[in-house]
């Protein structure tokens, strides 16, 4: 069987990305007849400091994405190391996630934070949307911290597997 050039390419940016670890987030929001969405994702960055915003990457198409769009907010829920099922379950587009976890819904929350599960949560307003390829990049300002929900390590992606930080390495 011989590989089209488009999927070579995409083995070899996968392969490229899966070497640079990064932290691990749920992605979640209310649809417009109020039912919680979520999405694991593990791009997200940090855009600017005034105002603080940060920018998500969501994959077109998916429930999550639509509601984050129609509402207009999201909450980036991140994980600590004992988020692993979590993550694992939010990737799985599992219909009953939610009935699966611990969930609630703090005033003036932009979606749905798991305590349980996550280290810290951002509550975001959408300010902007730029669809690339598959995926659409959403660009939320930070409206709300709340931090520190659990005082483990972030949960890590990488080499595609989970790890931990460890946690008091050298300065």
């Amino acid at each position: 069987m011989t590989r089209s050039v488009e999927s070579a390419q995409a083995e070899d940016f996968r392969s490229l990305m899966s070497g640079f670890p990064t932290g691990v987030v749920v992605v979640t929001t209310f649809d417009l007849e109020g039912r919680p969405r979520g999405m694991t994702c593990s791009s997200l960055c940090s855009v600017a400091l005034d105002p603080p915003t940060l920018l998500v990457c969501m994959r077109q198409g998916s429930a999550t994405l639509r509601a984050v769009e129609q509402r207009g907010s999201f909450a980036v829920n991140l994980l600590h190391g004992g988020g692993r099922l979590v993550a694992e379950l939010f990737a799985s587009g599992s219909p009953d996630r939610f009935d699966r976890v611990l969930w609630k819904v703090p005033p003036a929350a932009a979606g749905p934070h798991l305590p349980d599960d996550a280290r810290a949560v951002a509550d975001c307003k959408v300010t902007a949307t730029k669809p690339v390829g598959d995926h659409t990049v959403v660009f939320g300002e930070v409206q709300e911290v709340t931090t520190p929900l659990a005082a483990a390590a972030p949960l890590l992606y990488g080499l595609r597997r989970y790890a931990t930080w460890p946690l008091g390495l050298p300065e």
